[in-house]
């Protein structure tokens, strides 16, 4: 049987689990090239511990884990400075909201079951599952995923309650080079298709792709020539947020899933597997 992927190109945006897909592609028969869009996270340490202390002396009547990542890199500061447990028992005696299958993931293994989980990944799906609940005089704190989160934070204010925002990592940008390396292999055709793993990438890459007049360009190879392909829904959102039409998801968001699903694509490209809008 002909490999799905054989003689095609193929880029991965991302910054994790590189070699994993590169090697998950080259099985398929195709080519993996990395042009990630995504810098490496940074730590804010001495805000986190800030932010963490104060958490544990004032307490908090909701704890609102917007990513695995993020939840996980509190953890990790608060093992730095001798706090873990603490702030797992109190996260324990909190109620909890949770937003995507990583973060609910995680905190089932620290025995700690949310009341509100988002039914498709999205922040406006954990803000529609929240609605039933009362926040009025209510403490609020909320991990953030990299980035602030207006949306979020204005609904616990709307109903009256006191938020307080941790934001345990942040995004830094890609290097300009390697985008214009993306951008050029897009408008060249000399891909068969990007992979976007998160939103942030999308948001990154086309911040690039305006600033240097190639937006409607780029629009018309992902219509005609390149295939844009979203590990799940939000990074899929964030594309046609973009104005990208032409995008593969996974029924299953995993990274691997994206991949083989890919190949089942180009191998059978009439039945349109995968959901390609």
């Amino acid at each position: 049987m002909v490999k799905g992927l054989a003689g095609k190109r193929i880029a991965i945006t991302g910054s994790r689990k590189i070699v994993e897909l590169s090697e998950i592609i080259e099985r398929q028969g195709g080519e993996a090239v990395v042009r990630p869009q995504q810098g490496l996270f940074v730590l804010q340490e001495k805000d986190v511990e800030y932010d963490l202390l104060r958490l544990l002396e004032s307490g908090t009547d909701w704890a609102i884990f917007t990513t695995g990542t993020g939840l996980a890199a509190l953890l990790e500061q608060a093992e730095r400075i001798g706090v873990r447990e603490r702030l797992i028992t109190l996260f324990r005696n909190s109620k909890i909201g949770a937003r995507g299958y990583k973060t609910f993931t995680l905190l089932k293994k620290l025995g700690i079951q949310p009341i509100v989980i988002d039914e498709d990944g999205t922040t406006k799906g954990l803000i529609q599952a929240l609605q039933s609940y009362h926040y009025a005089d209510q403490n609020v704190a909320i991990q953030l995923h990299g980035e602030p989160m207006p949306e979020l934070v204005s609904f616990f204010e709307s109903k009256g309650a006191f938020v307080r925002t941790i934001l345990s990592y942040q995004h830094v940008a890609p290097e300009q080079a390697i985008s214009h390396q993306l951008c050029q292999e897009i408008l060249e055709g000399a891909l068969d298709a990007v992979c976007f793993t998160t939103a942030v990438q999308v948001r990154y890459f086309f911040q690039y792709v305006k600033n240097h007049g190639h937006y409607l360009d780029i629009k018309k190879s992902f219509l005609n020539q390149v295939l844009a392909v979203a590990v799940g829904r939000v990074t899929a959102e964030a594309l046609r947020e973009e104005g990208v039409r032409r995008i593969l998801t996974p029924e299953n968001e995993r990274m691997g899933a994206m991949i083989v699903e890919l190949s089942y694509y180009f191998r059978n490209a009439s039945t349109q597997r995968g959901g390609v809008e």
